[in-house]
């Protein structure tokens, strides 16, 4: 009997609910809205999803959502539109950025129109990398640096240290950051301590030796404030033990005198000084008589009895940066041009040639260089590419594989086969390797300005070049000294110049005929 009252329970449990589903239904079936209304409720849910926008957020919490979105991302959602722009631009927001990547960042590093952002994009963009020379694998690898650097601006390695100058003016000493695995083949590794050497730094070079095994000392050009000059700031030079990063020796200039970077070659008995001023001035200080040759050319205005006057190097248009190789220089003037001095056996002077200059020369083809840098026999030169990303250029001597794919080396600048990274922004160069510095600095960098029309070379379209060229070719279709000299005669007696100076001219021309006709053998008596 019980089982069969269970059997009825349930079937009458089961009745219910169907009884309930179609009731359900049946509802449903007459609340059907039409086509209309439901196009209504259509547009009801594109104004509920306008609302709820990321725009209709009030300020505070948009900047705080911005301020965990990564800088990449944070730059992108910037370019969107205006009111976005205006959101990511905050200094509010990038200070939250800034200190999370660099938690313990000094404040007084920051500088600029928009300190915060420049600091958080320089600390995301930093980065040192490397590419080895010898052996078989060339390869491309990141390093470790100090967490307190404001960026990198400069780097150069020795033989246990690794020194590196930030946007805030500290220079920093890394002690054991490269290690030799191999033969050819360096590794880096986390510095076991680095300690900051000095503040307020404007640029640094280490001691003037080809071979970083025996660089000893560190050389740093600051600004300090002079007690005794009421309170004036005044550059000066500081030398540095590596080993111990104690100050030896300092020397300070005139307040007068402003100067933006410091470079140093040569042995200690032939040193070559570079300096160049805020003005855009250079000046050399060369102590050995051959160095002076290579540079100059000529040995008319060396004075062995006073090697510390400085020798201002002539050049029409102000320097914005430059480069000092053992034997040769390189200067980037303010409208990008890249002009080159001194031996040229090799080629490092990118002309084309192997013909010395003793005077600066213009590089051809190559404009606007972000840096330079002058070996010991070959030039390197950093561009900006028109792919994305910079390229690297190089000319002068390929032997032991200074210049990647180009071992017979090259007398122009040709392009080498580094894989060069994003933000690339200076480079230097070694024996064993070619380190690449990556820090991006949206305030800084070398601004370079259009040329005027007075000093632009002539287009080849113009009507004086053609000219030119035609006359040119003339000359070389004369296959006869005395019919090019006929013609050059031509044209002097076109030009609009005096009676006597045109004289002048003829006189010299007939001697020259003269001299370059063949002399007949004396004849035997």
């Amino acid at each position: 009997m019980g089982d069969r009252r269970t059997v009825r329970r349930l079937r009458c449990r089961r009745h219910q609910r169907s009884s309930r589903l179609l009731a359900g239904e049946e509802a449903a079936g007459a609340k059907r809205p039409r086509c209309s209304q439901a196009l209504e409720g259509t547009e009801g849910r594109k104004e509920l999803g306008d609302s709820a926008s990321i725009q209709r957020l009030p300020p505070e919490l948009l900047d705080h959502i911005v301020s965990f979105l990564p800088v990449r991302d944070a730059v992108a959602l910037g370019q969107t539109c205006r009111y976005l722009r205006q959101v990511c631009d905050s200094e509010g927001v990038w200070r939250r950025v800034c200190r999370r990547l660099c938690p313990r960042l000094r404040q007084d590093g920051t500088t600029g129109a928009r300190p915060w952002k420049r600091a958080a994009i320089l600390n995301y963009t930093k980065g040192l990398y490397f590419q080895t020379f010898g052996g078989r694998r060339r390869y491309l690898s990141k390093s470790v640096a100090p967490l307190l650097s404001h960026g990198y601006r400069k780097f150069l390695p020795t033989k246990e240290h690794v020194f590196i100058l930030d946007h805030g003016g500290t220079l920093f000493s890394l002690r054991n950051a490269l290690v030799s695995s191999a033969p050819g083949h360096i590794q880096w590794k986390r510095a076991c301590r680095y300690v900051v050497l000095c503040r307020g730094a404007k640029d640094f070079t280490t001691d003037p030796r080809s071979d970083t095994a025996y660089r000893k000392y560190v050389y740093v050009l600051a600004s300090r404030e002079v007690a005794a000059g009421g309170g004036r700031a005044c550059d000066c030079v500081e030398v540095y033990l590596q080993a111990s990063g104690q100050r030896v020796f300092k020397m300070t200039f005139h307040a007068s005198m402003k100067f933006r970077q410091l470079a140093l070659t040569g042995q200690e008995t032939e040193r070559s000084l570079l300096l160049l001023t805020d003005k855009g001035a250079v000046y050399f200080e060369v102590h050995a008589p051959g160095v002076y040759r290579d540079l100059f050319g000529t040995l008319h205005a060396f004075d062995p009895l006073d090697l510390q006057m400085p020798l201002a190097l002539a050049l029409p248009a102000k320097v914005l940066s430059c480069a000092l190789g053992y034997n040769h220089v390189g200067l980037v003037d303010e409208f990008g041009r890249l002009f080159m001095q001194g031996s040229n056996r090799y080629g490092q002077l990118g002309t084309g040639d192997k013909i010395d200059r003793g005077e600066p020369t213009q590089v051809q083809g190559l404009k606007c260089p972000l840096d330079i840098w002058c070996g010991l026999n070959h030039s390197l030169a950093l561009l900006r590419s028109g792919e994305p990303g910079q390229a690297v250029l190089g000319c002068g001597c390929g032997a032991g594989g200074r210049l990647p794919g180009w071992p017979k080396g090259s007398a122009t600048f040709v392009k080498l086969q580094i894989k060069v990274p994003l933000c690339v922004s200076s480079l230097c160069s070694t024996r064993e390797c070619l380190y690449l510095l990556s820090s991006h600095d949206i305030e800084g960098g070398l601004v370079y300005r259009e040329l005027p029309p007075s000093r632009a070379p002539p287009s080849p379209e113009s009507p004086g070049a053609q000219a030119c060229e035609q006359y040119l070719s003339q000359l070389q279709g004369c296959p006869t000294l005395a019919g090019r000299l006929a013609k050059v005669k031509e044209a002097v007696g076109a030009l609009p110049l005096p009676a006597c100076q045109k004289d002048f001219l003829w006189e010299a021309l007939e001697l020259i005929r003269r001299s370059a006709q063949p002399r007949s053998p004396p004849a035997c008596s």
